[in-house]
């Protein structure tokens, strides 16, 4: 089955390829448009509400340093090209390219789910991750405040949580996370792949500008909450150059840790990356795709737990040793912030209300 390509402007992915689960596949042809002529309507962003029975995820994956999150959202606006969380929408019958993008799905009454969730006599208190897999902080946020609802509850019920975002949205909820955050309550960490507004624009088209993020890493920073920097993904022969000043951009803004994670391609990714860089930097795509190459033992991807989030080989270490001598010269190796998990309480008021209700 063929059918045209799809508007893209102000979205990361330039194809919609079928989810892999699909009996039918769809393929672009080119029907001679080119960048040059007018730009077609933006895509429109479909919101689709879940009905869940539950909002804490549980995590198993030995690399991953929580056992639990919760996902605000499945599928993300900001259309970062690189984001892992894209095959997951393949499970829905959906494209890990532009689908993802802009099919997004939320929980209605995500305060009140989290609420009973905590509640339950069953709850034992550990740290809770926000946007472990998509943003929480995406453009929708500004009106679903499904964010904001978990962490009204959070807070009521002193419950741990750290955050990552790519958004200044985040901001907004300083009056939450800053309490939280000097309470010893919560932390939270800001994604800066580039300073480059031109590559951030092209690679996360609908994410906030990096001088947005470093901002948000001021206000939180000023407000109490603990914050960090994540340079991820690094990009071998794209963005690794940044590296340095990323993480001195981001220290004196006021973060105090960091983080970095290499480039990961997995199932669709590998596909929608080759073509967005194709299009949107082909003058590097080569040089860029040998260098990932190199950091997987020769090819696109490893999935091997040990291994994946930072890759192996020559290209590999030297980001590694770059990275542990910046951390340590802009003061971003202090030891993460330990969060609190005796000061969890259950509120008189949900406990009466589960059991009501129960």
């Amino acid at each position: 089955m063929h059918s045209a390509p799809l508007p893209t402007k102000g979205r990361g992915a330039r194809s919609n390829a079928t989810g892999r689960y699909e009996p039918t596949t769809t393929e672009a042809f080119d029907d001679g448009w080119t960048a040059e002529d007018e730009a077609p309507t933006q895509i429109r962003t479909i919101l689709t509400p879940e009905h869940a029975r539950t909002i804490i995820a549980g995590n198993t994956s030995p690399d991953i340093g929580f056992d639990r999150s919760i996902d605000p959202y499945k599928g993300c606006e900001h259309g970062c090209i690189y984001c892992y969380a894209r095959p997951s929408h393949a499970f829905m019958g959906l494209s890990p390219g532009l689908d993802f993008e802009s099919r997004i799905f939320f929980k209605p009454g995500a305060g009140r789910l989290l609420e009973q969730e905590l509640a339950a006599r069953r709850y034992v208190c550990k740290r809770i991750h926000i946007g472990g897999n998509t943003d929480p902080y995406q453009p929708v946020e500004r009106d679903l405040q499904s964010t904001r609802q978990i962490l009204q509850v959070c807070r009521r019920f002193n419950q741990p949580l750290s955050i990552i975002t790519k958004s200044n949205l985040i901001t907004r909820d300083v009056d939450i996370l800053g309490p939280m955050g000097r309470d010893r309550l919560a932390s939270a960490f800001v994604s800066i792949t580039t300073l480059d507004r031109r590559l951030a624009r092209a690679m996360e088209p609908r994410a906030s500008t990096p001088a947005k993020r470093l901002e948000a890493i001021n206000r939180l920073a000023d407000a109490g909450v603990p914050v960090g920097v994540g340079f991820a993904p690094v990009i071998p022969g794209l963005n690794d150059h940044e590296l340095e000043a990323v993480l001195e951009a981001a220290s004196k803004a006021g973060a105090t840790t960091a983080m970095y994670v290499t480039l990961r391609l997995p199932l669709e990714i590998k596909d929608l990356f080759r073509e967005w860089l194709a299009d949107a930097r082909p003058e590097r795509a080569a040089r860029v795709m040998s260098l990932v190459r190199q950091t997987r033992g020769g090819k696109d991807y490893d999935p091997d737990w040990n291994t994946r989030m930072k890759g192996t080989g020559p290209v590999a270490d030297l980001i590694a040793a770059r990275f542990k001598a910046a951390i340590k010269r802009y003061g971003l190796d202090a030891p993460r912030h330990p969060l609190d998990e005796t000061k969890f309480r259950v509120p008189a008021d949900a406990r009466a209300q589960l059991e009501l209700f129960g």
